[in-house]
């Protein structure tokens, strides 16, 4: 499934129904009056969050959509019928932006009950409403209400419970396809993952977390680089990092330095980022220079405040550890979702290793 994460649409509520202008002509009832009935009430439109979604994809190719206007009202003072309303299904986690003034209109989060966004206009009055003691026969209707109408902007941020973070091919889309179900596409070059990839991680028991794999940071992701500030938004939600340092010969540079890049990326995106817990994970330590490497730099992360976790996620050395502080760390932060990070104190990005 193709992922599209910003969409823009024309959203309108049907409008209301005419009402209607009728006298009973009746046998044996010369003076039978008016009655002309009421019009119906144009649709409404309903945002719903769908769990089963994680794109906006349904957006992409059909851009206008609109409720069903209201009947016109009906003689022997019959109602028109309401116009049906329109819901609109998105995934959690998407934004509605009023497209002119760029206000935001809603968090769309939580599945449940569809939420009311646009009202359908009232029908009309028909000529029956107006009858009075002294204008028995009056002509007079009125025409249904305009139904409210906006321009849209829909932008998905992915919710995840941890964001994984690193230069491409640190190794996230191994380390997802080997503690999850999720299957992203993995090989030895760069940019092999192009849209984010989410993955439901098991711990403790019957606990669960979600995990995305964030695409295409690299320095100066936060101007538009590479895939840039695309994705960036998608980690805004998450509860905490891993960030993935890759010590094999498929990175240039100083692995510290590439460390340093990417949190520097974060901070220019949102500064409110670097303040979300940071476990550092050395990856690829089933090759033998790789883990001699680790074991050395290991410590330094760790003096610096980030706990600091050695994997391979092809024999998956180290991942149950991972899993289990991950986990714990979650379970802290949902019981205490203010409490000051437990694991380390504020990194100190200007330091080098010693």
């Amino acid at each position: 499934m193709k992922f599209v994460d910003q969409v823009r649409i024309e959203v309108k509520a049907g409008d209301g129904g005419r009402g209607c202008l009728s006298f009973r002509r009746e046998k044996f009832i010369p003076k039978g009056g008016p009655d002309g009935g009421d019009g119906g009430k144009g649709g409404d439109v309903y945002f719903l969050v769908d769990k089963a979604l994680t794109t906006l994809l349904d957006y992409r190719y059909m851009h206008h959509y609109k409720a069903k206007n209201g009947a016109p009202g009906l003689g022997k003072n019959m109602h028109g019928k309401n116009g049906e309303s329109l819901t609109l299904r998105v995934p959690a986690g998407t934004l509605v932006y009023d497209e002119e003034s760029g206000e935001l209109l809603a968090d769309l989060t939580e599945a449940g009950e569809p939420i009311l966004f646009l009202a359908g206009g009232q029908g009309g009055r028909g000529n029956a409403r107006f009858a009075t003691s002294t204008n028995r026969a009056p002509r007079h209707t009125q025409p249904g209400i305009p139904g409210e109408g906006r321009s849209l902007r829909l932008e998905l941020k992915l919710l995840a419970d941890v964001g994984l973070v690193g230069l491409p091919n640190a190794g996230k889309s191994t380390l997802i396809s080997a503690v999850s179900a999720a299957k992203p596409k993995v090989a030895d070059y760069p940019f092999t993952t192009l849209v984010p990839n989410l993955g439901v991680v098991p711990y403790g028991g019957h606990k669960t977390m979600v995990l995305a794999d964030i695409p295409g940071l690299i320095e100066g992701a936060s101007e538009g680089h590479g895939l840039g500030t695309r994705f960036l938004r998608h980690v805004e939600r998450t509860d905490l990092f891993l960030h993935l340092v890759d010590l094999s010969c498929m990175q240039e540079g100083d692995p510290f330095d590439n460390f340093q890049i990417l949190n520097n990326e974060l901070r220019q995106h949102d500064e409110t980022l670097l303040e979300k817990p940071q476990l550092v994970v050395l990856s690829k330590i089933d090759i033998p220079e790789v883990r001699e490497q680790a074991e050395k730099l290991k410590g330094h992360f760790e003096s610096l405040g980030y706990p600091t976790f050695l994997i391979s996620a092809v024999t998956g050395e180290g991942l149950k550890p991972l899993v289990h502080a991950v986990g714990e760390e979650l379970d802290r932060r949902r019981v205490e979702p203010r409490a000051e990070l437990d694991l380390g104190v504020p990194p100190h990005l200007d330091s080098e290793p010693g």
